[in-house]
């Protein structure tokens, strides 16, 4: 069967972007030949291909109507918006932090439901793989947040694991010492603020990134605070970690079960607490697959190899 759609300037010059990868997204997934021609969108297939090809570029083209920016993983996810009958312009649109022009909204239905759950619950636990925006997104509520005065203060924390935490046997003060393992948490942070308004906010200590072991011993109230890395801490640390909570706090878990660095002798704290605190209100956990990778689509394609290749050959870790 074949089917010609005419789509608007905007639609089309969405689905032709250089480099966005939309067209090729769309052969992938869709089984079809697709072939686009100024702003004639070619389509053939079988009779079942070539309608729900059709059905998802109704939707893109709804989306770009709207002002939304498509890529890749927007295939993704309005085919999964249509295999569960949900609209997908209520992921699309809900803004968690607009900087500089920027939206930055969830991409995926999984995402839109992170979301939701960080809103709706004091603890949030979110696992799946990289790429998925587990980390991002939490940081972008925080910046919400404070920006609201939801909360006083900003707190972001990773285990050191790769020196065990012991930052006294490395070089350097404690900057030094643990800038490279909280690196991607800055770098995310000069996304979502302007560099004057983030130095201001660290001077102050209204947003203070630092290693786990610094958590030990306090009690943190009217802050979001965000555990970045979590498959990397004991069960020992994650239930320091937890127990820190303070009134008026929320905090978010994040972390990637497969991508574990302790030793092979050490349990997780992640993979353990989902058995301990999977069935107590007001903590929540999600978990993310590869369809919710929104990095590069070849990122999507490495993750699902190496699951597989785990799998297969018996090195995957307990869960």
């Amino acid at each position: 069967m074949q089917e010609v759609l005419s789509v608007s300037n905007d639609v089309a010059a969405e689905l032709a972007t250089v480099g966005d990868g939309v067209l090729e997204a769309l052969r992938d997934r869709l089984r079809c030949t697709i072939l686009l021609r100024g702003n004639r969108l070619t389509i053939e297939g079988s009779d079942p291909d070539v309608a729900q090809a059709r059905a998802v570029i109704d939707e893109l083209g709804e989306l770009v109507e709207g002002g939304h920016e498509i890529e890749p993983s927007t295939v993704d996810a309005v085919l999964s918006a249509l295999d569960q009958a949900e609209d997908l312009r209520d992921v699309f649109e809900d803004v968690v932090w607009r900087h500089r022009g920027k939206r930055i909204s969830p991409k995926t239905l999984n995402q839109k439901r992170y979301v939701d759950a960080m809103r709706r619950h004091t603890v949030t636990f979110a696992i799946g793989p990289a790429g998925t925006g587990k980390t991002y997104l939490a940081m972008a509520l925080a910046v919400s947040a404070l920006s609201d005065r939801e909360v006083g203060r900003i707190i972001l924390t990773r285990p050191a694991v790769e020196a065990g935490e012991r930052l006294g046997f490395l070089p350097g003060d404690m900057l030094a010492k643990v800038d490279p393992y909280l690196r991607p948490l800055y770098d995310a942070l000069y996304d979502m603020l302007d560099p004057d308004r983030l130095a201001a906010y660290m001077e102050k200590g209204t947003i203070e990134v630092a290693p786990l072991a610094f958590m030990r011993g306090r009690t943190l109230n009217d802050s979001f605070i965000i555990l970045d890395e979590a498959q990397n801490t004991s069960p020992e640390q994650m239930q320091m970690f937890l127990t820190r909570l303070g009134f008026g706090s929320k905090v978010v878990v994040t972390g990637d079960v497969t991508q574990i660095d302790l030793p092979r002798e050490q349990a997780s704290g992640l993979i353990q607490v989902q058995d301990i605190l999977g069935s107590i209100d007001g903590i929540a956990f999600i978990r993310f697959g590869h369809e919710d990778v929104v990095r590069h689509r070849l990122v999507q394609r490495i993750v699902e190899a190496y699951k597989l290749h785990a799998e297969e050959t018996g090195t995957q870790r307990e869960r």
